[in-house]
């Protein structure tokens, strides 16, 4: 089939699009949300999405904003049992009135599977598609690569039949950035007087992904006397700006701190300018490779090496597979975040001066 092909539905007026998360779990979702744009190209397009669960954790409208890839949200408390606030919920969807509900929630468990779709139908709601079972609930193991799909590519593959496309194709990660976005962005890096920079973003709201502030500090540090010339850029939320100061202290060239100064979007927007994004596992790390920025990425190993690494080519991913790996922890006790220790500042910094001169 013709990886363009798109089963195409104009008549469809309404469309309910179910995706959980924040920043990194909507970010990835960028190409689903394309095809389902392209399938349904007359329908109103709400979000089903979830209240943010963390100061660190933007809602799914800041990643999207006037995109266009969807018209509005409906948002609610993830996991409430609340009878008041799921009979509310109930009502705004029956008020919607959707025609479809393309379901990109990652597989809970066949009950939870049963629950919502049975919620979805007391709604109204007579097709719904992408539902994760069996095959599609998991990623696939790619022999070729040693790594696991994509969370993006098994995202595409449940909702196949709308049409075929290839995770790797870049357009479909387009945010559809405004001219507001890029115009704000560029009035920020004008402080930087057109010096290529490194950008990087230290913060996780997960203390199993924190590399540690002392490992940001003494990486950036080295990294200030063999990049002379060049610009740092921090960027985060608000809550990430004493790290960041701390990890940018050594640096001998000019500093922008961005903490909580822009949106994800304005992030995205002066993301897509920089030579390099280093960082742990997160948010900013997608957005910097949807425009095809190389990552230096100090990956935690808690889930399946692959299925959450950046979209596209010359990534450097530390990853150490170690017998404690795939624990999904948010918290490492135990083991002390024995996968991110074991990653050391010297392979960071040589990762990261392999890739520099790569980005024209």
């Amino acid at each position: 089939m013709d990886p363009k092909a798109i089963n195409h539905f104009p008549d469809v007026r309404r469309v309910l699009i179910y995706r959980l998360g924040s920043l990194g779990d909507t970010a990835v979702a960028l190409p689903a949300l394309h095809q389902v744009a392209k399938a349904f190209p007359n329908a109103k397009r709400m979000m089903l999405t979830n209240k943010p669960v963390h100061a660190k954790a933007p809602a799914a409208s800041a990643v999207l904003g006037d995109s266009g890839l969807v018209h509005g949200y409906l948002s609610y408390p993830v996991g409430t049992r609340n009878v008041r606030e799921l009979l509310g919920l109930w009502w705004r969807i029956r008020r919607f009135r959707p025609e479809w509900v393309i379901y990109l929630t990652k597989y809970r468990g066949d009950r939870e599977l049963r629950r919502d779709e049975t919620f979805f139908r007391l709604c109204g709601v007579s097709n719904i598609a992408g539902v994760p079972r069996g095959e599609l609930s998991t990623p696939q193991y790619l022999p070729q690569t040693g790594l696991w799909e994509r969370e993006g590519a098994r995202l595409l593959r449940c909702i196949s039949h709308l049409g075929e496309a290839a995770i790797d194709d870049l357009s479909l990660w387009d945010m559809r950035l405004t001219p507001a976005e890029t115009a704000k962005a560029s009035d920020v890096l004008a402080l930087l007087q057109g010096a290529p920079f490194l950008a990087c973003g230290p913060g996780t709201k997960a203390q199993a992904k924190d590399w540690g502030e002392e490992n940001w500090r003494a990486l950036l540090e080295s990294l200030s006397s063999r990049l002379p010339g060049a610009g740092l850029v921090m960027i985060g939320a608000k809550e990430d700006g004493p790290v960041s100061d701390i990890a940018s202290a050594g640096w001998n060239g000019p500093v922008l701190n961005l903490c909580g100064a822009l949106s994800p979007r304005e992030t995205a927007a002066v993301l897509q300018h920089a030579k390099c994004f280093i960082g742990p596992d997160s948010g900013p790390m997608h957005l910097a490779a949807a425009y095809g920025v190389p990552c230096v990425i100090a990956f935690a190993s808690r889930t399946r090496p692959g299925i959450w690494f950046p979209i596209g080519e010359g990534h450097r991913i530390l990853y150490k597979e170690l017998e404690c790996s795939n624990c999904d922890l948010e918290v490492c006790v135990e083991r002390q975040r024995k996968c991110l220790t074991s990653i050391s500042v010297e392979e960071m910094l040589q990762a990261i001066l392999a890739v520099w001169p790569t980005r024209n």
